[in-house]
C-alpha cells in the first residue's frame, strides 16, 4: 500500500519534485515556522485567537500555546490580547508580528525559488 505524502491535505498525490520546510528555532525550541505564520495571519484576519484556531481546526489551548511561545521568544510580543468585557476579548498582531509575518514570508518565498532552481539541475 502506497505510504501517504507529507503535508498533502488535498489527498491528492504531491507532484515530483523539491520540497523544503523551513522554521526559526529559538531557545525554547521551534520560534517561528509556517504554520505558526498562518496562524499569526489568521488571528490579524479573525482579532481572535480562538476563531483563528477553529478556522485551522486546530484547537483552541493548542493554538494559544503557540502564541504563547511566540511572544514568550520574541524580544517584542507578536500577539496583545484584549480581556473580555461587554463586546469580548480578543486579539491583536502587534507591528513585530506583522514584521515576523512579512519576513518570514520572503524567506519561504526565497527557498521555494532556491528549490526549484535547485531541481532544474537534476532534470537530465
Amino acid at each position: 500500500m502506497p505510504k501517504k505524502s507529507h503535508g498533502s491535505r488535498t489527498g491528492k498525490p504531491p507532484k515530483p519534485g523539491f520540497r523544503g520546510r523551513v522554521w526559526v528555532d529559538g531557545p525554547e525550541g521551534t520560534f517561528i515556522g509556517y504554520g505558526r505564520v498562518v496562524l499569526l495571519e489568521r488571528i490579524m484576519e479573525h482579532g481572535s485567537i480562538s476563531k483563528a484556531a477553529k478556522s485551522m481546526e486546530m484547537a483552541y489551548r493548542h493554538a494559544w500555546d503557540l502564541v504563547d511561545s511566540m511572544n514568550r521568544q520574541a524580544k517584542r510580543p507578536f500577539i496583545v490580547l484584549a480581556t473580555g468585557g461587554k463586546g469580548g476579548g480578543g486579539a491583536q498582531v502587534t507591528a513585530a508580528g506583522r514584521k515576523a509575518i512579512k519576513l518570514f514570508r520572503q524567506f519561504h518565498k526565497d527557498l521555494e525559488a532556491f528549490l526549484r532552481r535547485e531541481e532544474k539541475k537534476l532534470r537530465l
